[in-house]
């Protein structure tokens, strides 16, 4: 008797095997090329980017690598983590934007893939699941555009994942990872102070809900737990104290009072009602909330509940509500989570599909579908709207140059959506992420200018290497050191007082002032103008400011 052995599959080596393995993530090379195609339409986005790469900068500048500074004084705001990371870049490939931009595109894809693999070990039996889940965190039209900005929430929100990675059991081993657990924790931490504890304590403190191996060793499961965290928070308060030590009782106080305490109890920083991130989680998630499908599969989940999602309960939930309570509130706030809304929806909508309610063609991507349309019509319509006085805002008025080719480029968005019907996941997510790059691209075409501030970062670094000091009236960001690479900081002004005061000892000094509109005045006496943000930047001599401000000349 003889055998056949088939010699027709290729050998398996180590490259074959990436190969393959990079075949199974289509959505992370789509996302990679979005992100890749949108980071670099325009340049860095003032406050966010810019603010960062300012504090980098000025650290480089200093060689100041334990703490930061902004604007010459210590920045307590923030930990140095992604600070050093973009250092690292600079000192292979010298100082620039590049770096700390692919920066974020890597970490980006590291969510992804922790998502991936976040979906692998809580829904091991539905592999459907880590399939969907990665499309929908990468299409997030929020967490996408966000994801471009030069700040903290992308890496802190790989920390959080990896952390909650190590807690969740693996097919070969129930028990916890404490160790990467306490690694994540700190190095979370590092990126964004004690904020990351919020983000990971309650999947770890509600373990024995979810989690079988904590509920048959609860005593384990939280003595080592709770020796992880120690672990991760002296992690942060060796820094802490090598800071402290350097920046001296000032920036101890803020860095230790303000930032923590400050944040929770005060609201001195963007206070918002308790209910404000309830009415922003519709934006949050699209496109998927213009999805009634995904609406629909959330609101049927009925108990008992699977533990991969009493786990995405035990985290989002206190989650949601802890920073519903904390008075500071922004959207981006919540970006860590949402890897958790993808693994929710993913799992709610594996369920779904074995429901004969499920295949309805009323809970299809249909609103999506009328929204791009509405959309691309508006775009293509707009001229018309403007000749007619039905629109007067300058901000459309900036569409117009492209409103048309744009705007059939979302009318043929919408197409996908209505006349295919398979893999719906997967259209949505496709549809949204090409429509969020899309839009991308018109504003970096109409409106990026009245956000560019690299043409006045420049003259102020002409202005500085001619000796001539600069003032900022209002509140500055570093907005313009790293742009401009100054060296000198930018002394901020808080009122007229301010700058006749300051103009007495610097009668040669440029000062950044931001006109609701412009006068007569500033166009004859400025040196530099330019919109920004619905008013106006202007860069006046500063002797010719007080000047003219006495003579009432300016804006108030």
């Amino acid at each position: 008797m003889t055998t056949s052995t088939d010699t027709s599959a290729p050998p398996s080596t180590p490259l074959r095997r990436g190969v393959d393995a990079a075949m199974a993530m289509p959505w992370l090379w789509c996302w990679l090329v979005a992100a890749l195609i949108a980071i670099f339409q325009h340049g860095p986005m003032p406050m966010y980017s810019t603010r960062t790469l300012s504090v980098a900068w000025e650290m480089w500048l200093r060689h100041s690598f334990l703490v930061p500074y902004l604007n010459g004084l210590p920045y307590s705001d923030k930990p140095p983590l992604l600070l050093w990371l973009i250092h690292l870049g600079w000192a292979v490939g010298g100082v620039g934007d590049v770096w700390p931009r692919l920066l974020e595109v890597l970490l980006g894809a590291v969510q992804l893939v922790l998502v991936h693999r976040l979906a692998l070990r809580l829904f091991p039996d539905r592999p459907e699941v880590a399939r969907s889940a990665p499309w929908i965190v990468a299409a997030y039209s929020f967490g996408f555009l966000f994801g471009l900005q030069v700040m903290y929430e992308v890496l802190l929100a790989d920390c959080v994942l990896a952390a909650l990675l190590c807690l969740a059991p693996t097919p070969r081993k129930e028990a916890p990872r404490f160790v990467g657990f306490a690694l994540a924790v700190g190095l979370g931490l590092l990126t964004k102070g004690p904020v990351m504890l919020l983000h990971v304590a309650f999947p770890w403190l509600l373990g024995p809900l979810w989690n079988r191996w904590a509920k048959q060793e609860r005593r384990r499961w939280y003595v080592r737990g709770a020796q992880a965290l120690i672990v991760g928070v002296l992690v942060l308060l060796a820094w802490v104290l090598l800071a402290t030590t350097m920046g001296g009782e000032s920036y101890r106080q803020k860095l230790v009072v303000h930032q923590t305490a400050g944040r929770v109890v005060d609201s001195f920083a963007h206070a918002e009602p308790f209910w404000w991130y309830l009415q922003m989680l519709p934006v949050l998630l699209l496109p998927f909330s213009l999805w009634p499908r995904a609406w629909a599969a959330l609101f049927s989940l009925r108990r008992p509940l699977e533990a991969g999602i009493r786990f995405l309960a035990c985290w989002l939930l206190p989650v949601f509500v802890g920073f519903s309570v904390v008075s500071g509130k922004q959207p981006y706030y919540m970006l860590p989570e949402f890897g958790g809304y993808a693994l929710l929806m993913a799992a709610a909508l594996s369920l779904m599909q074995h429901k004969p309610s499920g295949s309805s063609r009323w809970l299809g991507p249909w609103p999506l579908a009328l929204a791009c349309a509405a959309a691309g019509a508006t775009l293509i319509s707009l001229g018309a709207l403007l000749r007619a006085g039905h629109i007067r805002d300058h901000f459309y008025a900036a569409l117009l140059p492209y409103s048309v080719p744009f705007g059939i480029a979302f009318l043929l968005l919408a197409l996908p959506l209505v006349l295919l019907r398979k893999g719906e996941v997967y259209r949505v997510a496709l549809v949204g992420l090409i429509a969020v790059v899309t839009a991308h691209g018109l504003f970096t075409l109409t409106l990026w200018p009245a956000y560019d501030f690299t043409p006045v970062a420049r003259m102020l670094a002409h202005a500085e290497a001619g000796g001539r000091p600069v003032a900022n009236l209002e509140s500055n960001d570093g907005q313009y050191t790293f742009l401009g690479r100054l060296t000198e900081p930018v002394t901020q002004l808080h009122s007229i007082d301010d700058v006749r005061r300051w103009a007495q000892t610097h009668p040669q000094g440029l000062v950044i002032t931001y006109p609701r509109r412009l006068t007569a005045a500033d166009r004859a006496n400025a040196v530099y103008i330019q919109p920004f943000r619905g008013i106006w930047l202007a860069v006046w001599p500063v002797s010719a400011f007080v000047d003219a401000q006495a003579r009432g000349q300016l804006d108030e």
